[in-house]
């Protein structure tokens, strides 16, 4: 038989727990005799994710007194016991107890071995007067300390996420564990100085001393629905006047639980050579001076119930600001004209506006191109298949799904019209951003219009 790792044991104990399967059938598809197929199972539902994590691999005589008490005192069968003492093979067990039914005592001492010569009953007899005997009270003593200790090694991988076993963790595990096993015993197993373990629980009865920031923190993160990371909330706490670090809004934010969303990826409009194209004249230098100065564009797709709808927005890269946006139900040209003629109106005399897109065939139309010069706008296009050209539009539209469209549950397309027509608000007057000293795109915009 192919020797199996860890994880592919607990996963196939697991396919048996979740899904309708006999022992049989997935013993025969894994290649393995049903029996251990069994014996994998057991092992799962006993210990976990840490079944096959075995705590020993050597085993000394007291313990395996301690397993052979248990089968006695339990009447219980030598596959269970193997498995609620984390044993990796019965087998193992059952040549303990030929042993012990044979020698006894000496079984797992240093006197040699020697066949019995005791009938069954005369075995059964001596057990039992062993049990009354000072050994077997210090074996149910270890028994006790293996079973403390047993449950103490699962709980700390679990609580730490990965992360350093500190002494908060393991004070957090013995504090679980007080109502199984004494507190003074347990910390032994810990490895914590009694003075140690009581000096962190007595801390959590005493006030959290950060527990007005993460009401703050908690209240950031949920009023912008989890679109804000510890960066976002961070400028946010400063921009009101508080001093605190980006560490420790991370921290909290993981005590909490909290993390922001991620981002997804768009549609591309690119199909051939289509129309003539425009040289790269933004040549990613994203930064302008004033509003009106340098524009992007580009085209976005949404699936909803079983449709698809098409966005086309302009953003200022001024201050990152949404002038204008079109929706329709196909990627027509109208769906690129209408956003052009709306986005015109906000363009002011003397204006020497560069408009950017990718080489999308809406924009190498010969109708789009004459807009453009008709009214002084030099356009601009990224190199074909070279979306960092883009990488404002396509970050916009990444923050867009991941803050918007997969965050949010909708009833219908109008529904959704009606929301994003909110957070297209939202994103242009609330939503701030480090690089705009803490302020939203219009906040930022409307400050430098009055200190000019």
């Amino acid at each position: 038989m192919a020797k199996f790792t860890q994880e592919h044991k607990l996963y196939v104990a697991k396919r048996y727990l979740n899904e309708l399967v006999s022992y049989r059938d997935l013993a025969y598809q894994v290649g393995i005799d049903d029996s251990i197929l069994r014996y994998w199972v057991m092992l799962v539902r006993h210990h976990g994710d840490e079944a096959f994590t075995f705590p020993y691999t050597n085993y000394s005589s007291a313990f395996k007194l301690r397993v052979i008490q248990f089968i006695s005192e339990k009447n219980c069968s030598i596959r269970k016991a193997s498995a609620i003492f984390q044993i990796p093979d019965p087998s193992m067990v059952r040549r303990w107890v030929k042993k012990w039914e044979r020698a006894g005592e000496d079984a797992f001492g240093s006197l040699e071995m020697r066949p019995s010569t005791m009938t069954a009953n005369q075995k059964k007899k001596k057990m039992k007067d062993n049990s009354s005997s000072q050994s077997i009270e210090d074996m149910k003593k270890e028994l006790e300390y293996l079973r403390m200790e047993n449950a103490y090694l699962k709980k700390p991988k679990h609580l730490s996420s990965g992360r350093t076993i500190t002494n908060e963790i393991k004070a957090k595990v013995v504090f679980e564990l007080r109502n199984e096993f004494p507190v003074t015993r347990t910390i032994k197993v810990a490895k914590l100085s009694k003075s140690t373990y009581y000096h962190i629980i007595n801390k959590w009865d005493q006030p959290d001393s950060d527990r007005k920031w993460k009401r703050r923190i908690s209240f950031i993160y949920h009023r912008h629905s989890g679109r804000f990371g510890y960066r976002r909330i961070t400028d946010v706490l400063q921009e009101k006047g508080h001093d605190i670090n980006k560490k420790k809004v991370l921290r909290i934010m993981r005590e909490l639980g909290l993390q922001c969303v991620v981002r997804m990826k768009k549609y591309k409009s690119y199909k051939g050579e289509v129309g003539k194209t425009a040289p790269n004249i933004l040549n990613r230098h994203f930064k302008a001076e004033k509003p009106n100065q340098k524009w992007v564009t580009d085209i976005t797709e949404f699936k909803l119930f079983g449709q698809k709808l098409y966005l086309s927005p302009i953003l200022d890269l001024f201050n990152g600001e949404i002038i204008t946006y079109t929706l329709q139900s196909r990627p027509t040209f109208n769906l690129v004209k209408t956003m052009l003629e709306q986005g015109l109106k906000h363009v002011n005399e003397g204006d020497n506006l560069l408009i950017h897109s990718d080489q999308g065939w809406h924009y190498r139309m010969a109708q789009y191109r004459r807009t453009l010069k008709k009214h002084n706008i030099t356009q601009s296009m990224s190199r074909k298949g070279n979306c960092y050209d883009n990488s404002v539009m396509e970050n916009f539209f990444g923050i867009l799904k991941s803050e918007f469209l997969y965050l949010q549950e909708f009833d219908s397309i109008e529904h959704f019209k009606d929301e994003l027509k909110e957070y297209m608000y939202y994103y242009n007057h609330l939503r701030i951003k480090s690089r705009l000293k803490r302020k939203s795109p219009v906040a930022y915009r409307v400050n430098t219009e009055l200190a000019a």
